[in-house]
């Protein structure tokens, strides 16, 4: 009995990081006999107005005399799923659930954990213990309870896919399309060494479910819920909500921008304006950037959109006159992909490109965390190994490029030194150049091919001229 218990407590230990502040824990715990064998016992217990995700963990003695407790659960007015003996905690929301179990509205009131019991000797007990735990606010923290990866590292992902839950096809078995499954995107993702993935459908959450039931089986791939929300006045990522959220921008749901931001910063998720460069008309609807917007409330601009890297259609010019007007957003990039078929060498394909963040594991929190501290870089080619690394102290730049031999090293931006860091690089090099103490502004590194194209993109550095 006391391994058993001390399984939960460690289970319950795991739950506990990922669960917010704004929670409610509850214990139910009792004593099945032999009594109870091929009976089910419904035990109640309250769910409050308000309730975002109610997570139930659950554990048992007895299992030495051949016991065996089923699981399900009733909210007050359907049953939300039943996983008899093949999971010890599950979760539901609004918008996803843990397999077996249904997602959609939590109504408050009585609700009732079912236990069956399929098995429970004539002499034997087994004692059960439920922890309930209610969160009270819209934040999400992942669909693992724990890291993927522990420490501190360069993690590689792409922040913008579409499947078939918006507009992505791909060729079905006769060779016409179809709308493209979930997992061929992720399978495309897993194939090309990426960390990561965000997956971006238009407007909608039907995809959570499956990211819930799919990220088990992609136990080396962290799979992050996004929405593109496509307005007429522009597009952009929220990264890490699973929150329902109004994107009628214009509407009365959500008369300006400022009321979407609201919705995200309640569930502390990241912000992209996505591919801000684009024009908007009949032929991508939207696609430009034009809303008014704070960009004190925005995290990222995705700065590379799928093969668009220079010139007017890029979002670099959009980035950095944000960056001049002294917003810090972080640049990243986003294939865009729509079909997770596509020949992984052409832009576009899932990772094309691919944006490499440095964070403190692979966990949800920790890459968006990542991501706003902007030690974020761009692989254009999604190449599995490339890195381009800036940072600056005591009045010296340090750029350190790996995997890119044959490339040239440029400096950008208005802190930019006028001397140039000239030369051919090599495999691994380590390149230094002094910038004074007093000068103020931002600069980035970025690595261009022989012939001049694109491979690697970098985030500023911000001198404060202390």
């Amino acid at each position: 009995m006391q391994r058993i218990f001390a399984t939960l407590l460690a289970i319950a230990a795991v739950w506990a990081a990922a669960i917010p502040a704004a929670a409610e824990t509850l214990t139910l715990s009792g004593v099945l006999t032999g009594t109870d064998h091929q009976t089910y016992r419904e035990v109640p217990f309250r769910v409050a107005a308000g309730t975002t995700a109610v997570t139930v963990t659950f554990a048992y003695t007895g299992q030495d005399q051949k016991a065996v407790i089923d699981l399900g659960i009733r909210d007050p007015q359907r049953f939300r799923g039943w996983s008899g003996g093949n999971k010890a905690s599950f979760t539901l929301t609004e918008t996803w659930a843990t397999p077996s179990y249904l997602p959609g509205p939590l109504p408050p009131g009585e609700w009732k954990l079912i236990l069956g019991v399929p098995n429970l000797r004539k002499d034997a007990r087994a004692e059960y213990k439920a922890t309930i735990t209610l969160t009270k606010d819209g934040a999400f923290h992942g669909f693992t309870a724990a890291p993927l990866k522990e420490g501190s590292a360069w993690y590689r992902g792409d922040l913008h896919l579409h499947t078939g839950h918006s507009d992505g096809s791909c060729p079905a078995q006769s060779g016409g399309r179809a709308p493209c499954p979930l997992f061929r995107t992720l399978d495309a993702a897993a194939a090309r060494g990426l960390d990561f993935v965000a997956v971006t459908e238009h407007n909608t959450s039907s995809h959570f479910q499956a990211l819930a039931e799919l990220q088990p089986h992609y136990d080396r791939l962290l799979l992050i819920p996004g929405r593109e929300i496509t307005t007429f006045q522009g597009h952009a990522n929220i990264i890490g909500m699973t929150a329902p959220l109004d994107f009628q921008l214009g509407g009365s749901r959500a008369p300006t921008f400022a009321q979407i931001l609201d919705q995200a910063e309640a569930a502390r998720a990241l912000v992209t304006i996505n591919h801000p460069g684009l024009p908007s008309g009949e032929a991508c609807m939207g696609c430009g950037w034009t809303a008014p917007v704070d960009f004190r409330r925005i995290q990222a601009v995705e700065a590379i959109n799928g093969g668009i890297t220079d010139g007017p259609l890029s979002g670099v010019a959009f980035w950095e006159a944000r960056l001049n007007a002294g917003f810090r957003l972080t640049a990243v990039g986003g294939s865009d992909n729509h079909d997770a078929t596509l020949d992984p060498a052409k832009p576009s394909a899932v990772g094309r490109p691919t944006t490499v963040v440095y964070a403190q594991a692979l966990s949800q929190d920790a890459i968006l965390a990542g991501l706003r501290a902007g030690r974020v870089f761009i692989d254009v080619q999604g190449t599995r190994d490339r890195l381009l690394d800036t940072t600056y102290a005591a009045g010296k730049l340090t750029v350190r490029v790996a995997h890119a031999a044959g490339g040239t090293l440029v400096l950008k931006g208005p802190a930019a030194p006028l001397q140039a860091l000239a030369g051919v690089l090599g495999e691994d090099e380590t390149r230094t150049v002094d910038i004074p103490a007093s000068q103020t502004g931002w600069v980035r590194a970025e690595v261009r091919g022989p012939d001049g194209a694109l491979w690697l993109f970098g985030n500023p550095v911000y001198l404060t001229g202390s």
